[in-house]
């Protein structure tokens, strides 16, 4: 049966602290709301609606770069989560099957639980997610009888017996499209915070003769983001099921508390990763390839047997060869480096082709930007780039050509060529002693120390 999402994301989050929309705060590099669109991806929704309010147009920004054909519509006024879901309504009026709503700032929703979500849907008109609580505190509680949900009670209208129950609500709900929006039109606000509540529909169902039930999971993966000291926890959540993955396929983890992973991180099997290396978004790192300490990677590709670091960047567009070297002190942007290549030392590599086997000696720079406008560099297979050597972009250096130390290479190096861009040396004998012997009696000659 087809689904759609509904992700309500129009909170202020005012607990946040932040001119930053809540569901903009990012966990694994991602933001939270970027994490429940990719839970629901698996189910191959129909459609994507998410629903925006405060800050709208950045959330909508966000979200139309993770999924072009989500659609965005606002709630202008903050009444509920009913009212939330209620705005959804047209953009759904044409698809049936059934719809789940999500929330933008409960990022550890596993595809999982979604999937048994839409399977309990065969037996059940309305199905909610629950948990059990250790600490129940304000969650609305699940009133169930058997197998069946009766009605759910937020904590604010909750009688002390009620209070005592520990299965929560997560507040991700599974219906069909149509009677959920005919449940929320039958929803009210007469309650102690006189919102129009979602969680109200379970009541109304069963009003009208409609069964509803429990999908249960850990109370990790229901987990909402409402200030920045649980911002922190989560994130330390994340990356410890991260690192827990990353061990559990094969990755050789040095130091797993001092790696941090991005949402969308990728690494293969036998890949070594040492202490304190920081993977940004957009990362793939093949079977094979040892990642050293103190590296920073983002939007990078690295292969079966490549070396990165210590301390080194890749930018994005980074894509390094198999058996490939990028060393200590190196930066690489948009460059692709062949099978083989060296880049061990101090350089900067942006907008480049190295050729396979090539080899940049220290202090390579490709002079990429005028100002205005980037620029590429090509590097031929086995070319050598000797030290301190400044390619000025646009410019190629052919196969095995070579440059020599502390040049400035404005043209284009034929293949097997020596180029050679700096001017003369001249030397003068006893020069730079007597000059250091006037400098110093001139210093002594005033007093200084």
């Amino acid at each position: 049966m087809a689904v759609s999402l509904v992700i309500l994301a129009a909170g202020q989050g005012s607990r946040m602290l932040s001119d930053l929309p809540k569901v903009l705060h990012p966990i694994g590099a991602t933001p939270l709301v970027v994490h429940a669109m990719r839970a629901g991806r698996a189910l191959d929704p129909a459609r994507v609606v998410v629903v925006v309010g405060h800050g709208g147009d950045a959330v909508a920004k966000i979200v139309q770069v993770e999924d072009p054909e989500a659609l965005v519509v606002t709630q202008e006024e903050q009444l509920g989560t009913a009212h939330a879901v209620a705005q959804a309504r047209a953009a759904l009026a044409d698809l049936g099957g059934d719809v789940i709503v999500l929330y933008g700032d409960t990022p550890f929703i596993r595809p999982e639980t979604l999937a048994e979500m839409q399977l309990a849907r065969a037996t059940h008109d309305v199905v909610v997610l629950g948990f059990e609580a250790a600490d129940p505190g304000r969650y609305g509680r699940l009133v169930v009888q058997g197998e069946r949900l009766e009605r759910i009670v937020e904590f604010k209208d909750a009688s002390a017996e009620e209070r005592a129950i520990t299965l929560c609500n997560s507040g991700v709900i599974c219906a069909d499209g149509k009677r959920l929006f005919e449940l929320i039109s039958d929803v009210g606000n007469d309650n102690a915070a006189g919102e129009y509540y979602l969680t109200d529909i379970v009541a109304r169902a069963r009003a009208q003769g409609l069964s509803a039930g429990v999908v249960r999971c850990t109370e990790t993966e229901t987990l909402g983001i409402n200030t920045r000291a649980e911002l922190v926890r989560a994130e330390a959540a994340f990356q410890d099921r991260m690192r827990a993955e990353a061990l559990e396929t094969g990755v050789a983890l040095i130091a797993p508390d001092t790696v941090h992973f991005a949402q969308d991180t990728v690494i293969g099997r036998e890949a070594v990763v040492e202490q304190f290396v920081v993977f940004g978004p957009g990362v793939t790192v093949e079977s094979g390839a040892h990642i050293r300490a103190f590296s920073h990677l983002e939007g990078a590709h690295v292969s079966r047997g490549a070396v990165v670091g210590p301390y080194a960047r890749l930018r994005p567009g980074a894509d390094l060869a198999e058996e490939s070297r990028v060393g200590n002190f190196v930066e690489i942007k948009n460059t692709e480096l062949g099978e083989g290549a060296k880049v061990n030392h101090l350089s900067y590599v942006g907008d480049a082709t190295v050729g396979a086997r090539a080899n940049l000696g220290a202090g390579t720079v490709t002079c990429n930007y005028d100002g205005v406008f980037k620029h590429r560099t090509e590097i031929g297979e086995g070319a050598f780039i000797g030290s301190s050597t400044m390619l000025v972009a646009p410019v190629r250096i052919g196969d095995a050509a070579l440059t020599g130390s502390g040049s400035v290479i404005t043209s284009d190096v034929p293949d097997g060529a020596l180029a050679l861009g700096r001017a003369r040396q001249e030397t003068k004998p006893g020069l730079g002693k007597r000059l250091m012997d006037r400098l110093r009696a001139l210093k002594a000659s005033q007093g200084k120390g």
